[in-house]
């Protein structure tokens, strides 16, 4: 189906400058280089709004162009997201056959040098300040992860009432988390109740351990990414119990490659899970 918008060139995608904690050395020549970040990276789109078939004259043309104008910038100026604090829109797109997006805020939608808007074509420039740099695949993963019993061969008395289970999940198959792309992605971690100090670890990486006690139903959603960064049971935030052995959270990222996550904590009905989400990350595409 034809739109009327297509690309005219790929799409540019520029890394912002470094911030570097560089310092000179006292009294010599040289400097000492610090820690160096960097900010998000910004899209660039070069978009063609052809309505040349619209209408059979020139003024039909030309009307009908510049609604199409008016729909690009009305939908790019996304002003439903930034009237909300740390709240990303979503940008995706299709090149090569690979199904991409960033998070971050629609920037400048203008019109790009051209006298053949009268004539229904208008070329437009459209920028996105992305929250971070490289991109994420379009589709996301998930794996769930049940409570299981420990692994004991028996039971030794006496027993007393009420019986507890402390163990640990296992996934259905060892290394059944297979992260692709090329560099370290967030998970987003959710945690089912009923659980006592409910624990993900991904084993031989890292464990984030919460001391509070989950009812059955009730949840927890541990979310490290940089453009959301908080932990939540409902709308409430329960950062605060974060153990103090836990990371911080943008420490909590899954290294490519066949991983396996671990849900601990206490559960007498063996019932609690997590789901654990992610979206394959790219340097660039």
């Amino acid at each position: 189906m034809r739109s009327g918008y297509y690309l005219l060139d790929d799409v540019e995608i520029k890394d912002a400058d470094v911030t570097n904690g560089d310092t000179p050395l006292p009294r010599e020549d040289g400097l000492r280089h610090g820690q160096d970040f960097t900010t998000g990276a910004t899209i660039t789109f070069e978009v063609g709004v052809d309505t040349v078939d619209a209408g059979g004259t020139l003024l039909a043309r030309h009307g009908a162009n510049l609604d199409a104008v008016s729909v690009m910038k009305q939908a790019w100026d996304a002003k439903a997201i930034r009237d909300v604090m740390a709240t990303p829109a979503v940008l995706s797109t299709m090149q090569g056959g690979r199904a991409r997006r960033w998070y971050g805020r629609p920037r400048k939608c203008e019109k790009a040098a051209s006298k053949l808007t009268r004539q229904g074509y208008t070329p437009m420039v459209a920028n996105f300040a992305a929250s971070h740099t490289g991109s994420f695949d379009d589709i996301e993963q998930s794996v769930r992860v049940d409570m299981a019993p420990p692994p004991h061969r028996g039971i030794k008395g006496p027993l007393k009432a009420p019986l507890m289970m402390v163990g640990e999940s296992a996934a259905r198959a060892p290394g059944e988390i297979v992260v692709r792309g090329n560099r370290p992605t967030w998970p987003v971690i959710t945690i089912v109740g009923p659980i006592a100090q409910p624990a993900c670890e991904l084993v031989g990486r890292w464990k984030v351990q919460l001391n509070l006690t989950l009812a059955a139903g009730e949840r927890v959603v541990i979310d490290p990414r940089p453009w959301v960064r908080t932990v939540k049971r409902g709308s409430a935030s329960v950062a605060g119990l974060i153990t103090r052995g836990s990371p911080f959270l943008e420490h909590l990222l899954i290294p490519t490659g066949r991983q396996d996550f671990v849900l601990r904590g206490t559960d007498a009905t063996a019932t609690a899970y997590m789901t654990v989400a992610w979206r394959d990350a790219y340097a660039y595409m």
